[in-house]
């Protein structure tokens, strides 16, 4: 919350350094950064659509925090999953040479970062607001190395703390790769690919000659240009909902984001299935999977002439549309 940010800058609270840059790291478009002095402001955002908003206001953005970047002071936003949250603190501490104020709240486990760093340094009193809470560190980089960031390898394929299904091969994609056509067209599209699970299993039909991997995690696609060495792999960091094709496609495959947050945002995926029939040939194919409860047959029977579900269990449906609608002029 940015009334926390501002209460943490008020007179009597932390003195920002005079100098230099502050790193901010994972803002969303609610944050509010009126508080800081915009032109010492670097913003570290892997998320695509969050980098774009902040770089449209004027803030220099980056995806990962520049290797030559001195920092003096950095702010963290919490994110949700716990060892992303460790890494970023650990990353900010390690690199700046000021404070490090850490914002989160209690249903991002601020509670538990709180507790965790009063077992190895001295932070700050936290100051609570809004069902979350605010406190800073400072000079505690080398007690926070284990905290810091390191690839994982699960099935064959690395993958990074705070990338979706990181610990392993998510049950709802395996679904739809055992669902997939042996021949599934020339021009394919992964949207939303994550680290590369689907999009190395789409390589494995050699019918495709080229593959884009269109994802809005920065983190999760440098996984994915490790995992899928394949000359045919094009890589695009890009929001799903928005990308643009060099050429129709003849399937788009895809287990979309239905989560902003903790809510469940089908709205999401329903952009996604827009997106698809945009960017498919008028006989292209579209191959997903989602959660059963999710209401995407509306979207996709507005979209497609022809849509079928085509496997599932009790927790999830992969569904197949094919002959996209186009808008009239």
């Amino acid at each position: 919350m940015s009334q926390r940010l501002s209460l943490a800058l008020e007179p009597g609270g932390l003195v920002l350094p005079a100098e230099g840059r502050i790193a901010v790291f994972h803002p969303v478009a609610s944050h509010d950064l009126s508080a800081l002095p915009q032109d010492r402001v670097l913003i570290v955002q892997p998320s695509r659509p969050e980098h774009d908003h902040f770089a449209d206001q004027g803030y220099d953005c980056h995806a990962a925090l520049p290797a030559e970047a001195a920092i003096s002071a950095a702010v963290i936003f919490l994110p949700r999953a716990k060892a992303l949250a460790r890494a970023l603190v650990a990353e900010a501490a390690a690199t700046c040479s000021g404070p490090v104020l850490i914002d989160g709240a209690k249903t991002d486990g601020v509670d538990s970062i709180y507790k965790a760093l009063r077992k190895l340094t001295t932070p700050s009193a936290a100051i609570s607001k809004a069902h979350g809470k605010i406190f800073w560190v400072e000079g505690a980089g080398s007690v926070l190395e284990d905290w810091r960031a390191v690839a994982t390898e699960v099935d064959g394929f690395t993958t990074m703390p705070g990338v979706f299904s990181a610990d392993g091969i998510d049950p709802a994609s395996r679904l739809l790769a055992g669902a997939l056509p042996v021949k599934l067209g020339r021009r394919v599209a992964d949207l939303g690919a994550g680290w590369g699970y689907l999009s190395r299993e789409i390589l494995q039909r050699e019918t495709v000659q080229s593959l884009h991997l269109v994802e809005a995690d920065h983190t999760a696609l440098a996984c994915a240009r490790q995992n899928v060495a394949d000359a045919r792999a094009q890589f695009h960091w890009a929001d799903g909902r928005s990308w643009k094709a060099p050429e129709l496609l003849d399937a788009v495959v895809m287990n979309p984001p239905f989560h902003t947050g903790r809510a469940a945002e089908p709205s999401l995926g329903q952009a996604f299935i827009e997106t698809a029939a945009r960017l498919l040939s008028p006989s292209g194919q579209l191959w997903m999977v989602a959660n059963r409860h999710l209401p995407y047959e509306v979207t996709l029977d507005a979209k497609f002439a022809v849509v079928e579900e085509v496997a599932g269990d009790n927790r999830f449906k992969v569904l197949h549309a094919s002959r996209p609608r186009r808008a009239r002029r």
